[in-house]
């Protein structure tokens, strides 16, 4: 197992890809933190990949609360007396047109996708740098690399994940730990028909190399990769899985 008995923390994993990173974690051997702000729904999350014989522990945690998370790490910490992994997952994806965007929704977007990797990073780090060791794998989306109508707040979050990868790196790499970033394409999720229609997916796969969807299980995949020992020469880069809709 790629993961044995290692300590993750996921945050967003009541249900796409947060799931799937924690689901594969787990079956991989690993010790999983799940915080999501859906308690119940994930909640029933844990125990499935409980009944499949993993080790999950979750936490209802609003992520842009440093209090909340801090449970979570406490716990892991008390509990193993490590942690080897954290993943960033957790975000919002509200379309808005940017001229009616008001200030508590340009807020409410950079506090649960960009802050909130602010909290976690800082709970975690001391915890890696004594170990002198970890991984951190940070979730952007392949939107900053394409722009995007009506999401001027979420692209701007989402490259700030880029530029927070690439400087954590940096100040990280000399206490050996990893700190690397990914940009998923259109993931199948549960919610995604909330986001976007049927013929715009439809739109998009059609533009991909592989015209196929992606699904959470790619991208658990890719940060596995990136919470194991095979990644140990990589640190500040990004991964773009997205079925080879954007090139670079």
């Amino acid at each position: 197992m790629l993961l044995e008995n290692k300590v993750a923390i996921v945050t967003g994993t009541a249900m796409g890809i947060g799931y799937g990173i924690a689901e594969l974690f787990a079956a991989e051997g690993a010790r999983v933190y799940m915080l999501d702000i859906d308690e119940e729904t994930n909640a029933a999350k844990a125990e499935k990949i409980r009944a499949a014989g993993g080790v999950a522990h979750p936490f209802a945690a609003d992520v842009s609360k440093a209090p909340q998370v801090a449970a979570a790490v406490e716990d892991a910490a008390a509990r193993y007396g490590r942690i080897d992994v954290l993943v960033n997952n957790a975000g919002v994806y509200p379309r808005q047109d940017f001229l009616e965007m008001t200030e508590e929704e340009w807020d409410r977007m950079m506090e649960v996708n960009l802050k909130s990797m602010y909290h976690t990073c800082r709970l975690v780090l001391p915890h890696m740098i004594r170990q002198r060791a970890g991984k951190i794998v940070n979730i952007s989306s392949v939107t900053i690399w394409l722009g995007g109508n009506r999401l001027v707040h979420y692209i701007a979050s989402k490259g700030g994940v880029l530029g927070f990868t690439r400087a954590l790196a940096r100040e990280a790499g000399p206490h050996m730990i990893h700190v690397n970033c990914v940009t998923p394409g259109a993931i199948r999720t549960e919610g995604e028909d909330v986001h976007a229609s049927p013929d715009f997916i439809a739109g998009v796969v059609k533009q991909q190399c592989h015209q196929r969807r992606i699904f959470p299980l790619d991208v658990a995949r890719a940060c596995l990769f990136l919470a194991t020992e095979l990644s140990d020469g990589m640190t500040g880069q990004t991964l773009n899985v997205d079925g080879g809709l954007h090139l670079y």
